[in-house]
C-alpha cells in the first residue's frame, strides 16, 4: 500500500493485495477532510480480494471526497473484484476506469469536480 501525492490536488492511492488495508483507506479519509478535499484514486492493480470492512472504509472514503467537490476513481480493477461491486450493487456509485495514469489525466484536465 502507497500513498502519494500525484499533484497538488490529486493522491494516489496503490492497494496492497491482501486485504488488510482499512488503516491506509482510514488515513486517506482523515487527509480529505483535514485538508479540505482532493481528488483521490484508488489503483486496485495487486488487489485479489476486498472485504465487507473495506467496502466501508472505501464508501466513507467516498463520502468524504465528494462531500468536499472532489472525485474518487477507482483503477485497474480485476473483474472479479468489479463483480463484486456490482453484485452489491456499488457499480454505480463509484467510477471504474482501466489504468491509474488514464484516471490520473482525467481528473488533471478536467478543472470542475463534478
Amino acid at each position: 500500500m502507497g500513498i502519494q501525492n500525484w499533484s497538488e490536488n490529486i493522491v494516489l492511492v496503490n492497494l496492497a493485495k491482501t486485504p488488510n488495508r482499512t488503516n491506509e483507506l482510514r488515513t486517506v479519509t482523515g487527509m480529505v477532510t483535514e485538508n479540505g478535499g482532493f481528488d483521490v484514486v484508488i489503483d486496485f492493480s495487486d488487489v485479489e480480494i476486498v472485504t465487507s470492512t473495506n467496502i466501508a472504509k472505501l464508501l466513507k472514503l467516498h463520502k468524504a471526497v465528494t462531500a468536499s467537490g472532489h472525485r474518487m476513481v477507482f483503477s485497474s480493477v480485476s473483474p472479479r473484484v468489479k463483480e463484486l461491486f456490482t453484485v452489491v450493487n456499488l457499480d454505480s456509485i463509484f467510477n471504474f476506469v482501466d489504468d491509474k495514469f488514464v484516471a490520473l489525466a482525467g481528473l488533471q484536465m478536467t478543472a470542475c469536480p463534478v
